[in-house]
C-alpha cells in the first residue's frame, strides 16, 4: 500500500519544569519517535535525545524504503540505540533513562513500537468505532489495574501514576525489549498520535481523544494548535507528534496483510474493554460460577471452562 499524509505536526512544550526532558525527532516524513526522559536535570534529556537521534542516524544509514520492513531491523534499530546510550553510562545506582514511542510507515503499512508510559494512539472519526489502538502503559498503575488491584477510575488518579515498569537506560543487563504492532488497517482521515505522559496530565485518554476530535474543515495546523492551548497549564513536559492520512492506495497483496489491532496485548482498549465487560456483568441465568481455577491455568483456560458450563446446561 501506499500511504500519503498532511504534512506532520509536532508538540514540544516544556510546560513549568526547568528543563525538556522530552525530545522528539522524524525521518523521511516516515520514521516518527518520541522520548520522555527521566533522570534529573541534564541527565534525562540526554537520554531522550540520544535515543531518538540515534534511531534516525541509523534509519538514514540502513533502510530503503522500496524494500519490506522486518522487526529484525526494528530490533537493530533499537539495539543502535542502547549501544549510543550506553556510552553515557556513569555507573551512577541511578539510572538516566527514556520512554520510547515510534511510528514507520512503508508499504506494508504502520510498525509502531513503545516502551513506558508514552502513548500510541490511532484513530478515525469517521469510523463506527472511532479509536482503534491505544499503547498498553508500561507503569505500576496499569499493571495494578490489569491484574485487577485497582479500578479504571483508580488508574487515571494513581498517586504514583508515572513509575514506570519498562524504559530504556544504559547498561548491558537492562535491555528491555518493545511492543511491537503491525497496523494494516488504515484509511483515509486516520490520525495517529504519538505523546508523552505530560500530554494527558490532567485529564484520561478517552476525555484527551474527544477534545481532540477535529471541528469541521479545521486544518491540521489549527488542531495542533488547540491541543497546545488546551495543554498550556500543565506542569510536566508535553510533546507529541501528531500524523494525519490524506489518502491510501492499495496495492495487491495487501488483502493477506495481518492487522493486529484487534487482538494485540499490548492495545490497551482491549483491556479496558475485558474489565469493563466483567465489571458489567448482569445477575442472570447466564452468569455461572466455576470451581476456583488453579494458578497455572490461563484465563483463556478458564474462558473456555465457563463456555462450557453455560452450552451444557443450555442443553437440559
Amino acid at each position: 500500500m501506499k500511504i500519503i499524509i498532511n504534512p506532520p505536526q509536532s508538540i514540544h512544550e516544556i510546560g513549568q519544569r526547568p528543563n525538556q526532558e522530552d525530545a522528539i525527532a522524524q525521518w523521511d516524513n516516515r520514521l516518527f519517535a518520541l522520548c520522555d526522559g527521566m533522570g534529573g536535570h541534564e541527565r534525562g534529556e540526554v537520554a531522550s535525545q540520544t535515543v531518538s537521534q540515534a534511531l534516525v542516524t541509523w534509519f538514514k544509514g540502513n533502510i530503503n524504503p522500496d524494500k519490506p520492513f522486518t522487526d529484525d531491523m526494528l530490533n537493530a534499530a533499537i539495539e543502535y540505540a542502547y549501544t549510543e546510550l550506553d556510552k553515557f553510562d556513569d555507573d551512577s545506582p541511578r539510572k538516566m533513562g527514556t520512554t520510547l514511542t515510534l511510528l514507520y510507515i512503508h508499504a506494508q503499512g504502520i510498525t509502531a513500537a513503545h516502551i513506558g508510559d508514552s502513548r500510541i494512539y490511532h484513530f478515525n472519526y469517521d469510523c463506527g468505532e472511532a479509536v482503534k489502538y491505544v499503547s498498553r502503559d508500561h507503569s505500576l498503575a496499569f499493571d495494578l489495574f490489569q491484574s485487577g488491584e485497582i479500578t479504571y477510575d483508580e488508574m487515571v488518579n494513581f498517586p504514583q501514576k508515572n513509575i514506570v515498569t519498562r524504559a530504556m537506560t544504559p547498561g548491558k543487563d537492562n535491555r528491555v525489549r518493545p511492543d511491537i504492532i503491525h497496523i494494516t488497517d488504515i484509511q483515509r482521515e486516520d490520525w495517529f498520535i504519538l505523546c508523552s505522559d505530560g500530554i494527558i496530565e490532567n485529564t484520561d485518554t478517552f476525555k484527551f481523544l474527544r477534545s481532540f476530535r477535529p471541528k469541521l474543515k479545521e486544518l491540521d495546523e489549527e488542531v495542533c494548535q488547540r491541543l497546545i492551548a488546551n495543554t498550556t497549564d500543565n506542569q510536566d513536559n508535553h510533546s507529541a507528534w501528531l500524523i494525519h492520512v490524506a489518502y491510501v492506495f492499495p496495492d495487491d497483496g495487501d488483502e493477506t496483510l495481518e492487522n493486529e489491532e484487534l487482538t494485540a496485548r499490548c492495545n490497551a482498549l482491549n483491556i479496558i474493554r475485558q474489565h469493563h465487560a466483567e465489571e458489567n456483568k448482569s445477575a442472570t441465568d447466564d452468569v455461572v460460577i466455576v470451581e476456583k481455577a488453579e494458578k497455572s491455568k490461563s484465563l483463556l483456560q478458564r474462558m473456555k471452562e465457563a463456555v462450557n458450563i453455560i452450552m451444557n446446561k443450555n442443553k437440559h
